[in-house]
């Protein structure tokens, strides 16, 4: 008989999408932590279950979910885990439970039916099961004589509404209780609009994310300065600044750093317009705009001066496929410079991959990527090889990469090794046991090798699993 509690991941052990796993408390119950969506080289290697997302594990001990955050790798499968007849509440921020009926809504047209009645159906049938929780404070989600288990949500700092799960598990019966942290997906801890990632007092178990687990981030300043000198470039060459980005927190962060910087600036900056060309980041920064009490202290100093972050007057959005068409053929055809940001992230589809048709070949434009490129993605490819002129094949078309590429690495909403190992290492009573998920394999090893070591210094005795 297992030892509970346990836990069973059903996704992000071999990379960094399809986050899901499984908290069993006991033979009879169990909560689900996000229901992901596999991409890039991860849904390939799923081989012939590929395109069929259905749910592989049973669902009759499930009686709740919990959701981080609203990543489309993190609650991408909903349709299919409701699909599989699950009809329990789902539990998530007060910010999340705002974002998540558009995510949701874009997920069903995207994968599984462009039906804009039907998807409203959708989203329909998942808004009563939300329960949108405020930071810090514990709900309850089962109690029984023999389980009590509580969950409160802390900030990550990821993106709007992103939390890292604290559970408190308790078998009243048996005199013994556990406390268990999913990290969800840690932001890095100086982003402009959002909080700093809370720092966990004590766990007994550590499921943690590895995404940046090799690595170390630009700090601020010089992310912004490298920024700053593309952009310039751009101004020079004549060309178009693209940056791949996904709707949610991304872009944002961005517009507010493209905000900053042209606002300091003379001449032909003011000439310059960032266009917005993806209809569902702009839905999704007018959320933002209206859960602006959620913003970081700084962002909000600069609203109080009369900035305006998410709205600036430089600002273009771009909504129909024929404005969009329209937008990719002029700035292919002039010398006009223009930073256009658009999605997906990873350059896999979306209107991204026609800006890259009409632009990858011309030396005048510049790609500028700002976050994590999974392997088997087209920006993965053109990260790798744009810098030695090599190529990538976009919907069966091969183009050479002439256009300048830049990877910035400090705009990840990922925190790097250091903010990582922080996020254990600076409890007050450090776990017995870490879990590292959502990252590469040789991230994970990095990591893991870099945790151990901080245990050896301070003498403090922990495992450290990479589950397979």
């Amino acid at each position: 008989m297992p030892n509970y509690p346990y836990i069973e991941h059903h996704g992000a052990t071999s990379g960094v999408t399809g986050s899901c796993h499984q908290l069993h408390l006991s033979p009879t119950s169990s909560v689900l932590v996000d229901c992901g969506l596999f991409q890039g080289a991860e849904a390939s290697s799923r081989g012939a279950k590929a395109n069929d997302l259905s749910i592989e594990f049973a669902l009759d001990t499930v009686r709740a979910l919990i959701l981080t955050h609203v990543h489309i790798d993190h609650v991408g499968r909903l349709p299919w885990l409701l699909a599989a007849g699950f009809k329990g509440p789902i539990y998530c921020t007060e910010p999340s439970a705002r974002l998540l009926p558009t995510v949701l809504e874009d997920a069903f047209m995207v994968g599984i039916q462009r039906d804009a009645k039907l998807a409203e159906r959708f989203t329909q049938l998942v808004e009563p099961m939300l329960n949108g929780k405020p930071y810090r404070e514990w709900t309850t989600v089962i109690e029984q004589p023999d389980l009590h288990c509580k969950v409160r949500f802390q900030r990550a700092g990821h993106i709007l509404g992103s939390a890292w799960v604290e559970f408190d598990v308790r078998y009243p019966e048996e005199g013994r209780s556990r406390r268990i942290i999913f990290s969800g997906d840690l932001g890095a801890p100086h982003a402009p609009l959002l909080p700093p990632p809370d720092t966990p007092y004590r766990a007994d178990v550590v499921v943690l994310e590895s995404t940046y687990g090799d690595r170390l981030h630009e700090d601020r300043r010089t992310r912004r300065q490298r920024f700053q000198a593309a952009l310039e470039q751009a101004l020079v060459d004549g060309g178009t600044v693209l940056i791949p980005a996904f709707s949610i927190g991304r872009t944002q962060e961005l517009l507010y750093e493209l905000e900053s910087i042209i606002s300091s600036q003379k001449g032909d900056w003011s000439q310059m317009p960032v266009i917005l060309d993806a209809p569902l980041a702009t839905r999704f920064t007018q959320l933002y705009r209206e859960l602006k009490p959620y913003w970081a202290k700084e962002a909000l100093a600069r609203v109080a001066k009369g900035h305006k972050p998410l709205g600036f007057e430089q600002l273009l959005t771009v909504n129909t496929h024929a404005q969009h068409q329209a937008m990719v053929n002029r700035l292919a055809q002039t010398r006009q410079p223009a930073i256009v940001i658009t999605g997906n992230g990873m350059c896999s589809a979306g209107r991204i991959v026609n800006y890259l048709k009409a632009m990858l070949e011309e030396p005048r434009h510049n790609i500028i990527f700002t976050g994590y490129q999974a392997g088997g993605t087209p920006g993965r490819a053109i990260q790798q090889y744009g810098p030695q002129g090599g190529y990538v094949d976009l919907e069966g078309e091969r183009l050479l990469i002439r256009a300048g590429v830049t990877t910035l690495g400090g705009y990840s909403a990922h925190a790097d090794q250091k903010g990582l190992v922080n996020f254990v290492t600076r409890m007050r009573h450090w776990p017995s046991e870490v879990r590292l998920v959502h990252g590469d394999i040789e991230a994970k090893q990095i990591l893991a090798n870099k945790l151990k070591a901080k245990a050896q210094q301070s003498k403090q005795l922990f495992e450290v699993v990479i589950p397979n």
